[in-house]
């Protein structure tokens, strides 16, 4: 009894310290003196995704919603030992969905869709037949166009077009008028083309068949077939185009325009391209009930083609399809390359320019039938036939009145291959290039000719005078020797080979021979401006050793020249000159040098200048030396300014500028030599004696002597006597 006593004052103990054991089950709280249930389902995470939680007494059990299952398979699952995933009704090998129909399987759920020309209207998502012709009736519309009727077929309908109409055989779109008429015979001269009319007559049997109701509709035509006979017809055409025919290319590229528009929706594809000897053409097609969007590209090698089908439809009435087409002519530039007499506005300093077509060109063809006012502006790009690094180009197109014409046609960007056109409206296209030619009249032309004769020949007798002439050899000497060398060479380059631009090869040698040797002839300037500083500044050892001289002389020019031809070799040589390209600061690869080459020369001139006004100003100056520097100094001042002035003009020289800068560049470029000639050698003394000398030797008369015998006087004087008889004339 005594341990009874003793557990039950225990568990009297331990319930006072509420440490006994719990009083409510799991799942279940206390409320006062009774256990109620906790909602575990407040706990909107607790099941997790796509669930729904159900509470029971004391716990609680997930499920998943309808359209999804659980991964394990159980219906009833808590959140720790299940997952929903979406369940795939259509894949469960029942019939969900009716009679046509197709289903679709969606997160949790399906749906039933009908092909078009169904609709599901029934309970068992059967789908059935749709009236179009009844529907466009009831709203109204006229789904067939004012010259169709429609018909209503499973699924479908098809429209009947009355003659003269079509729908190109896609029944379910509406019948459009075709013009057949544009394809008569009497519309374009066809007797200036060799197979104009063969070409003319079968697109216009295609068109009539395509509008007869009996043949057309119902079927597809084979529009691949047609535009290979098509192709292949036209190279007759096109191959017997000649340059006298201009006033009647409208009519053969709208020939040509109006049988693509008129193929292009009988093609079975999206998008055929298809070639021939003398044509390439890409066309896209999109067919359907409601008007394509997005945008358009076609191209080629020679050209490409940037729109959006929203441009290619139109803002007109929609036919149920849109074409566009990018139609390239291989060799057709070489016979409109003229009738350039209505561009105007692109005169360049009074100077008019002369035009090119300088790409192929090609013809924009869309189903949009207002194509003078586009709703966007279409984008062209052309290729180049040449790469010309000096031109302006001009995006034109050939109007109806048989020439070209660039209102409407914007270049958008260029660069040496391609050219960018802007266009508002669409016809036949080209790339023009403007050239600006540098007029050079007959008066300066014959002022050069005449002028750099004579300076070739007085630069021959300076040549001559310092090799020959023995009183005057020295350092000076032989630098003005090397100067009137190089100047006679590129002179005689200069008028011999300066405008001959062909080929393009001989022109940059041309050029770069004339750049060597104009390069030289101040390079060997400025050898004469050192030499006279050393003549005064330094008292012994003036001179300058040859080695030195002909390395600086020919070696500095031959450096800047390869320097020059390996960074741009296609920069010598332009499309009027055979001298140094204009662009891209190349011409400073001559201008450069010569710049800094007359910046040293000054420097060495005002100190030789400044040098000399102190030796004068000395008590004992050596007036005769003095003297001859001071000559020599004003000499070489005069060549500088001769020559750098030359040039000033001459960097106006080879682009359009003004006739008095041509004429004075002229006048000094040809004057040049004649100068050099009257200051290095009629202007100096011992030159002068020399010339004195040499023409004294060769213009003395022949002396006479009588013939005198010294051994016999009395014959002399009886000779004499007779001699005097004889003439008449009185012996001294």
């Amino acid at each position: 009894m005594g341990g009874g006593k003793e557990l039950f004052l225990f568990l009297g103990l331990m319930c006072m310290m509420k440490r006994c054991m719990p009083q409510c089950y799991s799942g279940m709280t206390k409320e006062g003196s009774k256990c109620v249930d906790v909602d575990e389902c407040n706990d909107a995470g607790l099941c997790g995704k796509n669930t729904k939680c159900i509470n029971t007494n004391g716990s609680y059990y997930c499920q998943c919603e309808d359209g999804f299952r659980n991964i394990y398979g159980s219906v009833n699952f808590t959140g720790v030992d299940g997952q929903c995933q979406d369940k795939n009704e259509c894949d469960t090998g029942v019939q969900v969905c009716g009679h046509m129909a197709k289903c679709i399987n969606r997160i949790g759920s399906f749906s039933c869709s009908c092909p078009d020309g169904y609709t599901n209207t029934s309970k068992n998502r059967d789908c059935i037949d749709v009236n179009e012709c009844e529907e466009a009736e009831n709203r109204k519309e006229d789904i067939c166009g004012s010259k169709g009727s429609c018909k209503n077929v499973n699924g479908s309908y098809w429209c009947k077009c009355a003659k003269g109409y079509t729908n190109y055989g896609n029944g379910g779109t509406a019948c459009t008028k075709l013009d057949c008429e544009t394809f008569e015979g009497s519309s374009v001269p066809s007797q200036y083309y060799s197979g104009l009319a063969d070409l003319q007559t079968m697109m216009r049997n295609s068109c009539m068949a395509l509008s007869n109701p009996n043949t057309s509709n119902g079927s597809k035509a084979d529009g691949d077939a047609l535009l290979e006979r098509f192709l292949t017809a036209s190279e007759t055409v096109l191959s017997s185009v000649h340059m006298d025919t201009s006033e009647d290319m409208y009519g053969l590229l709208s020939t040509m325009e109006n049988s693509i528009r008129l193929i292009g929706p009988q093609l079975r594809g999206n998008r055929t391209l298809m070639g021939s000897n003398e044509t390439a053409v890409e066309i896209a097609v999109r067919r359907g009930r409601s008007p394509p969007t997005g945008p358009i590209h076609l191209g080629n090698e020679n050209s490409a083609l940037d729109t959006d089908w929203t441009t290619a439809t139109g803002t007109g009435a929609y036919p149920g399809f849109a074409m566009a087409a990018l139609l390239s002519y291989h060799n057709l530039e070489r016979s409109v390359n003229h009738s350039f007499d209505n561009l105007q506005g692109f005169e360049k300093d009074g100077i008019e320019p002369t035009f090119k077509i300088f790409s192929r060109v090609v013809s924009v063809v869309v189903s949009n039938p207002s194509t003078q006012n586009l709703s966007h502006p279409v984008i062209l790009t052309l290729k180049h036939l040449q790469n010309k690094s000096e031109a302006s180009y001009i995006c034109a197109y050939w109007n109806d009145r048989g020439a070209w014409a660039t209102d409407g046609c914007h270049q958008q960007k260029s660069n040496l291959t391609h050219t960018v056109c802007r266009c508002e409206h669409l016809s036949s296209f080209a790339i023009l290039m403007a050239h600006y030619h540098v007029d050079q009249s007959f008066a300066i032309r014959l002022i050069t000719k005449i002028g750099l004769i004579l300076s070739l020949l007085c630069l021959s007798l300076c040549i001559l005078t310092f090799k020959f002439c023995r009183s005057i050899q020295g350092t000076r000497t032989t630098i003005h020797l090397h100067l009137c060398i190089c100047l006679f060479i590129a002179d005689l380059i200069f008028l011999a080979g300066v405008s001959q631009t062909k080929p393009e090869g001989g022109c940059r040698f041309i050029a770069a021979m004339l750049h060597l040797f104009f390069m030289g002839v101040f390079a060997w300037m400025l050898l004469e401006g050192v030499q006279l500083y050393r003549m005064v500044v330094l008292v012994f050892n003036a001179t300058i050793r040859p080695l030195y001289l002909f390395l600086f002389g020919y070696g500095a020019p031959l450096v800047v020249v390869i320097v020059t031809a390996i960074i741009r070799p296609k920069g010598y040589g332009t499309e009027d000159h055979c001298w140094l390209s204009l662009k891209d600061g190349l011409i400073w690869s001559f201008y450069g040098p010569v710049c800094v080459i007359i910046f040293l020369n000054v420097f060495f001139f005002i100190i030789t200048v400044w040098k000399l006004a102190q030796k004068f100003s000395s008590l004992n100056p050596d007036l005769s030396k003095l003297n001859k520097l001071k000559a020599f100094t004003v000499t070489a001042i005069a060549q500088m300014c001769i020559l750098g002035l030359m040039w000033v003009f001459g960097a106006f020289l080879f682009q359009k500028g003004s006739v008095v800068v041509e004429y004075i560049f002229t006048i000094l470029n040809s004057l040049q030599g004649a100068l050099v000639f009257i200051m290095h050698c009629l202007l100096s003394k011992q030159v002068r004696e020399e010339y004195y000398n040499l023409f004294s030797c060769i213009c003395a008369p022949k002396k006479r002597y009588s013939d005198l015998s010294s051994t016999n006087p009395s014959n002399s004087q009886s000779q004499g006597s007779r001699s005097g008889q004889n003439t008449g004339e009185s012996h001294i």
